[in-house]
């Protein structure tokens, strides 16, 4: 049956960033819509956000197109070009390999949840914006380095 029942469909926490660096996304929980209805060319998620939250590192994608859609509360989008307010029904598009870091940020006393959408790729190169960092993804999973491939150190991830 196409329809979703949001109520069977898990919340995820957690993180695939290494070291102290899962910590700053406690508050952030996810569903994953797009793999209960078995889509497999495009990823479909309703994220949460509690107060203070934030619903990842500044970042952007070289392959991969990411579409979010503010659907309950208020979330602060920061971006390179500083802070946008985002209401119920505002979105934002970042298409693929524009060096624009993004994340949205829960600023207020309330719950906040939205809507991302994102292309499937089998590879993946992800660039953080405040953080000497990027990620590739493959069909081994994520590795996290230095910008230029070089190992990350114990500082860098806060061991």
């Amino acid at each position: 049956m196409p329809k979703l029942d949001l109520s069977q469909i898990p919340f995820k926490g957690g993180s695939t960033y290494p070291g102290k660096l899962a910590e700053a996304m406690a508050g952030r929980t996810s569903q994953a819509l797009g793999d209960a209805g078995g889509l497999g060319q495009y990823g479909v998620n309703l994220v949460r956000l509690a107060p203070g939250a934030q619903s990842s590192l500044r970042h952007y994608h070289m392959q991969q197109d990411e579409f979010v859609m503010v659907t309950e509360g208020i979330c602060t989008l920061i971006d390179d070009q500083g802070e946008h307010l985002m209401q119920v029904g505002d979105c934002a598009a970042f298409p693929a390999g524009e060096a624009n870091g993004h994340h949205l940020v829960n600023k207020t006393e309330a719950p906040a949840v939205f809507l991302v959408v994102g292309t499937r790729t089998e590879t993946e190169t992800g660039y953080y914006s405040d953080l000497d960092m990027k990620v590739t993804v493959d069909v081994s999973g994520y590795i996290f380095t230095c910008k230029d491939g070089s190992p990350l150190s114990a500082d860098q991830i806060g061991e």
